[in-house]
Order: structure tokens, then C-alpha cells, then sequence
């Protein structure tokens, strides 16, 4: 489902038992994933926000789909994703099997 002009684009994708929200920037699209536990989402998001809010975010960098922030790596884990059991260096996609 997609929402809004040619300069601002808003994707909605339901993933399994997640959702996934893509929003066009001029320069960028931020990726989102949604899962009951918490989010995995592009590096334009901050663990930093997610810590001091108690949030399970995991970073992935250098994608351009939801398939790519499914088979990217997670570069960087809140605590309270980490205590669920999502670690730097798995899949976007067992990230989410955690989360979900």
C-alpha cells in the first residue's frame, strides 16, 4: 500500500506477523519493521532514543528494500533487544523471528 506525491512516498508492507513502513526522503528511505517485541530498522534511527525509552531496536545500514533489511546483518542491538536474544551479526531475518 503506498501513500502520498512523487516527493512523499509511504510504503506499508504487511511482513509474516510483522509491518513494514518505508518512507522516501529526498535523500534516503527509512525502513522500519515492526514486530510485537520491537523494531529492526535502517541506521537512520537511534539506539541511543531506544535506550533511554526502553525500546528493543536493531540497527541494519546500507539498504534499499525490505528484503535487504531482511538479509542484513544487525549492526547494533538496544539492551532490551539484546535481552530478548538479538545479537550484532545475525540476519534481519532472525532478528525478527526473535521479535515477532
Amino acid at each position: 500500500m503506498r501513500y502520498g506525491g512523487l516527493n512523499r512516498m509511504f510504503e506499508v508492507k504487511v511482513i509474516g506477523e510483522a509491518t513494514g513502513f518505508r518512507i522516501e526522503l529526498e535523500h534516503a528511505s527509512i525502513f522500519l519493521i515492526k514486530a510485537d517485541k520491537g523494531l529492526i530498522a535502517c541506521s537512520y534511527l537511534s539506539i541511543k532514543t531506544a535506550e533511554r525509552l526502553g525500546d528493543a531496536l536493531c540497527l541494519v545500514s546500507g539498504v534499499s528494500s525490505f528484503e535487504d533489511v531482511l538479509e542484513a546483518e544487525i549492526q547494533e542491538v538496544s539492551s532490551k533487544a539484546r535481552k530478548y536474544g538479538v545479537r550484532e551479526g545475525m540476519s534481519g531475518q532472525e532478528a525478527l523471528k526473535i521479535l515477532s
